[in-house]
């Protein structure tokens, strides 16, 4: 294509989208820009498009990998609408993007060339049916070789060509390529010199191709940053999070999407004295971190829901004997198997209640990736403090985003104090409960006098097996009597929008970004919608029914499954309502609605946008798509 001036647009945001086939490089591409930007004073908030298979056949819808990277002047808190430009390795990944609308009607498009003119008939046939399908947009598509330039630089493009369209970026936003080229320094520091030197020189032969060809770019103004920052992901920040703790022992057993918070913890722990134990299976690692905080470690477990369903058992026991322990749940989409790459929050309900018997439990949910890196710290407080188990509930959303935050300045008292060890006095019962607060001394095992029976039986105060009446309802009532005790020190979540008016609309965990921004939406054209979003789940944060009060209409936003009103044999007696909804009617006895979705990817604003308007003004149609 012939180049004409270059015209540059100046937009306070973008949205980028890289997609190839699984393998070829998409994560890595939009870790070194997103980064970048997050470097250059930008706010980023980045989402990964991964195949729930190992190894899908490649040039095929079913392969589409890939990352959004939205980035802009101000704070980003969510991915958007849409992309306003994509980079596709073939029209097939490009067409299952198309098809889930996640591409703005005027996208540009920067299109792998070879596929128009391929050698295989059938191939171009494929290209061609694609294309057509896609004739229905505005979208303005531009051939690039992207495999031929980089044949130029390696011999296997699949180990460049994302590297090239990094490049590509880089001009075309205007990115400081000295910082892309430390970025890739550091990618690559265990591999040899010259594996860094042909990553750069494909990233500036993108830059080149990109200054030559294209007539257009992007500039997005960034704010220096007053304060020293950090960008990282939601697993990173939960692993940093644990290690700021003071957490010494990790057990889990490999599940995506946590995964890779074990690997990050792995790369730093031994230098705080602490391991990283991979277990034989969930129930194992369960085992495993029991047995190390009852020894007086502070101890972590790591899983996705399919691992949470194993270790329940383990996790009522810890309960029961009263063994401080963390739980990491990086929530993915279910049931069973289900979606292991994609974003749900479905496992709100079986982390309050999924444990035999009557378990009580603490559960929260971090809303942002800076608050995955507190709520360790919070966890093992909590875990500690109130001698039981904290379940902490990002999702895939949370741990593969990436975002900036300000760099946290280290608290000594976030670390465990010195354990007791004192002899125990003579005639202490070693669960001499507390009748005001249902709290009792933790026994170190080897601590003079303190000898006494653990076991996941019934047991009285002495830690003898009893069957009595008397023993278990003792024993419930100082296990709940805790949580009621932790809830008093909390206070009411802050309300986003007025404090009374026509909706306010509920959240959890990661959709707070996505929900306030919707709600902003509302509220600039003069409609009385608020937000509040929930980080207490169990126990819940007090004074919510009387913040629901102060408003016409309360529902739920959620990623997760409720049933349509109006749907064939829905009702009000058949109806199933989003699991926070569900919670929240039984807790405050209030109306509440819901709209939920379970799409396996983030909520977007608009989408929610649309729902709250039709919840003010609700159409025969039903609820808006």
């Amino acid at each position: 294509m012939a180049k004409t001036d270059t015209r540059i647009t100046e937009t306070p945001e973008h949205t980028v989208e890289i997609i190839t086939n699984s393998g070829e490089g998409a994560q890595k591409c939009a870790q070194i820009f997103g980064q970048t930007c997050a470097k250059m004073g930008n706010g980023v908030w980045t989402v990964e498009i991964i195949p729930a298979e190992i190894e899908p056949p490649h040039h095929t819808v079913t392969s589409t990998s890939g990352n959004i990277i939205r980035f802009g002047t101000d704070k980003v808190t969510n991915w958007g609408d849409q992309s306003k430009l994509a980079i596709a390795f073939n029209e097939q990944v490009l067409l299952s993007r198309h098809r889930l609308e996640s591409l703005d009607d005027n996208c540009i498009i920067l299109q792998e060339s070879m596929w128009a003119t391929h050698e295989d008939e059938l191939v171009r046939k494929e290209y061609e049916k694609a294309m057509e399908e896609m004739s229905s947009r505005n979208y303005r598509f531009i051939s690039v070789p992207i495999e031929e330039e980089t044949l130029k630089i390696v011999d296997n493009p699949s180990h460049g060509k994302n590297m090239f369209a990094l490049g590509m970026l880089a001009e075309i936003y205007q990115r400081d390529v000295s910082i892309i080229e430390k970025q890739i320094a550091h990618i690559f520091r265990f591999k040899s010199q010259k594996v860094v030197d042909l990553n750069i020189e494909l990233v500036k032969s993108g830059v080149a191709w990109a200054r030559e060809h294209l007539d257009f770019q992007f500039h997005i103004p960034s704010v220096p940053a007053e304060e020293e920052r950090i960008v990282m992901n939601g697993n990173q920040a939960c692993a940093l999070g644990a290690i700021a703790a003071g957490m010494e022992m990790c057990a889990m057993y490999p599940i995506t999407p946590a995964t890779s918070v074990s690997h990050d913890l792995a790369e730093v722990i031994e230098n705080y004295g602490g391991i990283v134990h991979q277990a034989e299976d969930e129930i194992a690692a369960a085992g495993v971190a029991i047995g190390a905080s009852y020894s007086g470690k502070v101890a972590l477990t790591v899983t996705s829901g399919p691992g949470m369903a194993l270790k329940t058992e383990f996790l009522a026991l810890a309960i029961m004997v009263e063994v401080p322990l963390v739980v990491l749940d990086v929530q993915r989409g279910g049931p069973s198997t289900g979606l292991p790459t994609k974003v749900e929050q479905s496992d709100l309900l079986s982390s309050l209640y999924g444990q035999p018997g009557d378990a009580p439990r603490v559960v929260i949910a971090p809303r942002s990736i800076e608050e995955c890196f507190h709520s360790m710290v919070t966890a093992r407080r909590i875990a500690e403090t109130f001698r039981t188990v904290v379940i902490v509930l990002t999702d895939a959303n949370l741990a593969t985003g990436v975002q900036q935050f300000t760099r946290p300045e280290l608290d000594v008292r976030w670390q465990q104090g010195p354990l007791d060890l004192s002899p125990v006095p003579e005639g202490t019962r070693p669960y001499e409960w507390d009748p005001e607060t249902g709290m009792s001394r933790r026994i170190i095992p080897g601590t003079p006098g303190g000898q006494h029976t653990v076991t996941g039986l019934a047991h009285d105060e002495e830690s003898l097996v009893s069957y009595h009446p008397s023993s278990n309802e003792l024993g419930m009532r100082m296990r709940s009597r805790k949580l009621a005790v932790f809830q008093s020190t909390l206070i009411p979540p802050e309300v986003h929008g007025d404090e009374e008016g026509e909706l306010l609309v509920v959240g959890w965990g990661s959709t707070q970004g996505a929900i306030e921004e919707a709600v902003d939406r509302a509220r600039a054209e003069g409609r009385k919608v608020s937000t509040c979003q929930l980080t207490f789940l169990s126990p819940l944060e007090p004074g919510l029914k009387e913040i629901f009060s102060k408003f016409d209409k309360v529902m739920t936003v959620e990623i997760n499954y409720s049933d349509t009103p109006g749907d064939p044999y829905i009702n009000e007696e058949t109806r199933r309502y989003g699991q926070l909804a569900w919670l929240l009617r039984a807790h405050t006895l209030v109306d509440i609605d819901c709209w939920t979705s379970c799409p396996g990817q983030p909520l977007r604003p608009r989408d929610i946008y649309h729902n709250i308007m039709a919840k003010l003004e609700p159409s025969e149609k039903g609820v808006a798509a």
